[in-house]
C-alpha cells in the first residue's frame, strides 16, 4: 500500500504549505505581507499563489490602500478542506498508520 497517494499534489512545495499555512490561520494576508512571512520573492510567491488559486485553493482581492494598491488574499472553503484533510494524511503517515 502507498501510504503517500492520498497525499495532495497542490501542497508538495514547501512554499505552497507555507502559504496555505499562513491563510488557515489569518483571515486575509496581503501579497507583502506573505512575501515577507516567508521569505519569498515576488515571482516565487506569485507563482505558487497562482496554481492554488487555479486549484480555487486561494482567492484574492484587490484593493488601494490610500493611492497604493494592494492584493489580499484569503482560503476558500474548498482549500481549507483540502489543506485540513493533506494534513490529516501527514498524520496518518507520520504515526505509520
Amino acid at each position: 500500500m502507498n501510504l503517500l497517494q492520498n497525499f495532495n499534489k497542490a501542497f508538495e512545495s514547501k512554499a505552497r504549505l507555507g502559504i496555505m499555512s499562513v491563510l488557515m490561520v489569518n483571515d486575509e494576508l496581503s501579497f507583502n505581507n506573505m512575501k515577507e512571512l516567508l521569505s519569498l520573492t515576488d515571482g516565487n510567491l506569485a507563482t505558487h499563489l497562482r496554481a492554488l488559486e487555479e486549484a480555487n485553493y486561494i482567492s484574492f482581492k484587490k484593493e488601494f490602500i490610500g493611492r497604493k494598491p494592494s492584493t489580499v488574499y484569503s482560503v476558500t472553503d474548498e482549500g481549507k478542506q483540502a489543506f485540513n484533510e493533506h494534513l490529516n494524511e501527514l498524520e496518518k503517515f507520520i504515526r505509520g498508520a
